[in-house]
């Protein structure tokens, strides 16, 4: 049997690399919460609703062009709304052409096909490093 969350996480994974970020953000409920735990000092750690994420998402392929996604591993919860996936993402970083490679666990809750909550948690000084202060989101 097919876990709900597992299916809906690879779906957000295969629009991102096709840099289809309007149907990334579709998959997220009206009332969905980007929770960033690791946000640096001066950048969002939480963004609330469907029309914010659209603000904060939508130009992200400009700032990064993922490539490829690896090392996929997604545990399944007891709770069939809620995985825990780690991946590796990697690309380029369009500013400066340099080499993009970031390790990500990302806690998704769904209901009713959509994602409610997602926590993403990254490592905010290899971020920074690759993309440099004034690239990252504000």
């Amino acid at each position: 049997m097919s876990h709900p969350a597992t299916d809906l996480f690879h779906q957000a994974m295969d629009l991102l690399l096709a840099k289809d970020m309007a149907g990334f953000i579709a998959l997220f409920a009206d009332d969905a919460v980007l929770e960033l735990p690791f946000a640096p000092a001066g950048q969002p750690d939480r963004v609330a609703g469907r029309a914010a994420l659209h603000d904060y998402l939508i130009d992200y392929p400009q700032l990064l062009d993922v490539r490829e996604i690896t090392d996929v591993t997604v545990h399944e919860t007891a709770d069939p709304t809620v995985v825990v996936a780690e991946f590796t993402a990697s690309g380029v970083v369009v500013a400066t052409g340099r080499p993009y490679q970031l390790r990500y666990i990302a806690v998704l809750t769904i209901r009713d096909g959509r994602i409610v909550r997602y926590r993403d948690y990254w490592n905010p000084q290899a971020a920074q490093e690759l993309l440099g202060e004034g690239l990252l989101h504000s």
